[in-house]
């Protein structure tokens, strides 16, 4: 028995719950992962896994080897990157996951350069505007905006991006440009309903503050809604520049009320919870980072 297979694959079970979850994360038939498990629990002499009601979980023994495993693979994984030295670069696959329009911005463009500098890794990008369960899901590292879901969750900050009050000259010629928080609840609002509440609250560059309940026909659930709606000029939004940055520099979209500021919306590296973070994951934070101040 290969007994770093055998601990990567004890490992995704525990991770998904399931044989056919972790055997669908690995690409191998139930069968084998089922098969590795047993043969595990075989020559360790005891039981590392029972069934609940929620699916598979580790035995007081399982756990303790669960951790342990953990910690020898990333042992390994530092061993191997110490031997080859950081010139060779990363090997093996980063999964990665990130809100879709975020990604399609500001991620996947700036990818050739991290692939380019580590030409033996492998990278699978997962877009989901939702909070995902990255040990369910397997995910390295996830790029999330906003409150932190989890406030135990190890987190690095990589970005603060400024959050305005966005339209298109079109809509703006045709409702008119509000001066003040208050004439907003005059127009049509997009609310996206994933970060904003119909409450959007401004502070003055004078000082104090002004909360304004918006009105609008219109509430969207991810962000590529949100900017296909501003858009079209069915009304004006609040978000990220990141969201709306090509079509700030073109002049597609603009700001309004630029002398009220809302709070910044910052952004995340997310590692998994209760799990140290790998080099290759570390690395993608850090080059994300750097790729963000730029």
């Amino acid at each position: 028995m290969d007994r770093f297979q055998a601990m990567t694959t004890f490992i995704r079970v525990v991770d998904t719950g399931s044989f056919s979850a972790a055997a669908r994360q690995m690409n191998v038939g139930q069968p084998a992962v089922s098969k590795i498990v047993a043969q595990l629990e075989e020559r360790l002499g005891v039981r590392l896994l029972t069934r609940t009601t929620r699916g598979l979980s580790p035995t007081e023994a399982g756990q303790r080897f669960y951790d342990h495993a953990g910690l020898s693979l990333m042992e390994a994984d530092e061993a191997d990157l110490a031997a080859r030295g950081a010139g060779k670069g990363l090997t093996g696959q980063l999964r990665i996951s990130a809100a879709t329009t975020f990604a399609r911005l500001h991620v996947v463009p700036k990818l050739p350069a991290f692939l380019a500098e580590h030409p033996d890794l492998n990278l699978e990008v997962i877009l989901d505007d939702r909070v995902i369960d990255m040990v369910r899901e397997g995910i390295d590292v996830s790029l999330r905006m906003g409150a932190l879901p989890d406030s135990t969750a190890t987190a690095r900050k990589l970005a603060a991006g400024r959050r305005s009050v966005l339209a298109t000259p079109a809509y703006l010629a045709r409702a008119g440009t509000p001066q003040t928080p208050a004439e907003l609840a005059g127009h049509e609002a997009v609310v996206y309903t994933h970060y904003e509440t119909p409450i959007w609250t401004f502070q003055g560059a004078a000082g104090g503050e002004a909360s304004v309940a918006v009105g609008g026909r219109l509430r969207v659930s991810a962000a590529e809604g949100v900017r296909a709606a501003v858009l079209a000029d069915i009304g004006l939004t609040v978000a990220s520049d990141w969201m709306f940055s090509p079509e700030l520099e073109s002049g597609a979209v603009v700001r309004v009320l630029e002398n009220w500021a809302l709070p910044p919306l910052d952004l995340w590296a997310l590692f998994p919870t209760g799990r140290l973070a790998s080099t290759k994951a570390r690395s993608f934070a850090e080059f994300m980072l750097a790729a963000m101040r730029g």
